[in-house]
């Protein structure tokens, strides 16, 4: 994985990703069941879809930021984070990640969050970011939750998912201000 840190925590680091990244993160992205909850999860993914979704993130920094996480012990890459969609004038963009099956349940996703959310509230300026989760998909709403993320609205029947029909999609935000005091109470 890259050289290139921009946050670290006790178990992950978030770091720029890099071309030599692309194929571990084909492999992992090829699992349906990591995928099954992702707006396109049932599609093919070729290597070259990779390739161009590498430069996109490359090309398009001004609208979105991807990067990968870390597992520092191995210093291997295991998943991706992101904002993407931002609105640098009205000052909000919407979060992303996954993380690879192998590394589920072991708090990487929750840590990931957490330095993500300092990266765009510290660094970046904004002053609110949302979330869109299928609602079946509850390890992902657990994250966001821990995080601080409120509910506060859903799609209907809005995606499908192979095997499970359509289903709702929940939208959570997190606004600068409540971050801020939930991490002042956790560091008093």
């Amino acid at each position: 994985m890259t050289k290139h840190i921009v946050l670290s925590g006790k178990k992950v680091s978030l770091g720029v990703i890099e071309r030599k990244d692309l194929q571990t993160l084909w492999e992992y992205y090829g699992d349906f069941e990591l995928r099954k909850y992702m707006s396109y999860g049932w599609m093919p993914v070729y290597y070259e879809d990779q390739e161009r979704w590498y430069e996109r993130i490359v090309n398009e920094r001004w609208k979105r930021i991807t990067l990968g996480i870390i597992e520092k012990s191995s210093s291997k890459v295991i998943g991706t984070i992101g904002i993407r969609d931002i609105n640098w004038r009205s000052g909000y963009g919407e979060i992303g990640y996954w993380i690879s099956k192998e590394y589920w349940g072991r708090g990487y996703a929750t840590e990931a969050l957490s330095l993500m959310l300092e990266y765009c509230f510290e660094y970046l300026n904004l002053r609110k970011v949302f979330a869109k989760v299928f609602e079946p998909n509850i390890p992902s709403r657990r994250v966001l939750e821990k995080n601080g993320f409120r509910y506060i609205g859903r799609f209907r029947k809005h995606k499908y998912v192979a095997g499970e029909g359509y289903v709702d999609v929940l939208l959570f935000e997190l606004l600068k201000d409540e971050w801020k005091k939930a991490r002042q109470a956790t560091d008093a």
